[in-house]
């Protein structure tokens, strides 16, 4: 599958449809991001918006509200609230992580550093508060509070699951619900909750999102052992250095014998890496299959999402958030 031909098209279509939706949204993020005191907010915030991420998130919540005929204007305020979670948690990520590079470019804390990075993203978490305020629904403000709560949680739980070879696959898929897919579902489902929808439909957007986010985390993880890095805005291995134990590795410890968990351990648990470790581990993926595996569970949750929409009116968008599942998982399938 050629990446340009094909792989953008869904996304590129969403974009196009919700084009005048993004652009309020992208107002609305560049005027609530200044600030008249501190104009290191506005720089270190700029640097990861302007990046040229897809604005993926925000874009979910818009077409929930479309696709549901909403007709008034909070969808923008949801959406741009999305957007500022999502971001204040790339800065936190990042320091946490030690990350060099996010979308290709160095990250905010190697440019600035790590106070500037934690401080800002607690400015925009606040500035997602007073921007989910202003639709004036308990609901929606619920949701996406709940959501901010549940992939702060997902971070503390990944700091202590991700280092433990005994972490096996149901703990990892509630670390990355909890720090990828929380926000993916509040997205979709604020967006039916704000339009006044049926309760059937406002369930469906959320286990949409829910079972993308999920299938989209672990397309991430795997891109981490097999992906360029100029598709994935990071360097091959990157996990395997942050001793991150992602689901191929999970796959992997779970078949190993002992010389290869020994391996492991070293490297995961005790940090212990050397030249050439992660060729090793890459063949030790190999060598048990966990790479397909793993890409056999992120096609699974992708047609999970896409069956999610079936309750869902007959929309333009609903095609369009249907091939969107496939274009998650096109980079691995």
């Amino acid at each position: 599958m050629g990446v340009n031909e094909n792989v953008l098209k869904p996304l590129d279509r969403l974009a196009s449809e919700l084009s005048a939706e993004m652009e309020s949204v992208n107002a609305l993020i560049r005027a609530r991001m200044s600030s008249r005191h501190a104009p290191r907010i506005p720089e270190v915030t700029a640097h990861l918006i302007e990046a040229g991420g897809k604005r993926l998130r925000p874009m979910l919540t818009l077409a929930a509200a479309k696709l549901l005929d909403y007709p008034g204007a909070y969808h923008i305020h949801l959406a741009a609230t999305v957007e500022f979670i999502h971001t204040a948690t790339l800065l936190h990520d990042d320091v946490v992580d030690e990350s060099r590079q996010r979308r290709g470019r160095p990250t905010a804390n190697l440019l600035w550093d790590n106070k500037s990075s934690v401080l800002v993203g607690d400015y925009l978490f606040a500035r997602s508060f007073q921007l989910m305020v202003e639709p004036g629904n308990l609901r929606t403000l619920e949701i996406l509070a709940n959501a901010s709560a549940t992939i702060a949680e997902g971070e503390v739980l990944q700091l202590t699951a991700a280092q433990d070879l005994k972490t096996d696959e149901s703990v990892y898929l509630q670390v990355i619900r909890g720090k990828t897919a929380a926000l993916f579902s509040a997205a979709t489902k604020v967006g039916g909750v704000i339009a006044n929808a049926p309760e059937q439909q406002v369930e469906a957007l959320f286990d949409y999102g829910d079972a993308l986010g999920i299938a989209f985390q672990i397309v991430d993880d795997l891109l981490d052992y097999g992906g360029a890095t100029e598709t994935i805005g990071k360097n091959i291995g990157d996990d395997f250095r942050e001793r991150k134990l992602t689901l191929p590795v999970i796959k992997a410890v779970a078949r190993a014998d002992n010389e290869e968990r020994a391996f492991w351990s070293r490297c995961i648990e005790k940090g212990d890496q050397h030249e050439g470790d992660l060729e090793h581990a890459l063949t030790l993926l190999s060598r048990h299959g966990a790479m397909d595996a793993a890409r056999a569970d992120a096609l699974a949750w992708a047609e999970r999402a896409k069956s999610a929409l079936a309750p869902l009116p007959g929309h333009p968008i609903r095609e369009m958030l249907s091939d969107l599942a496939d274009f998650v998982v096109s980079r691995v399938a």
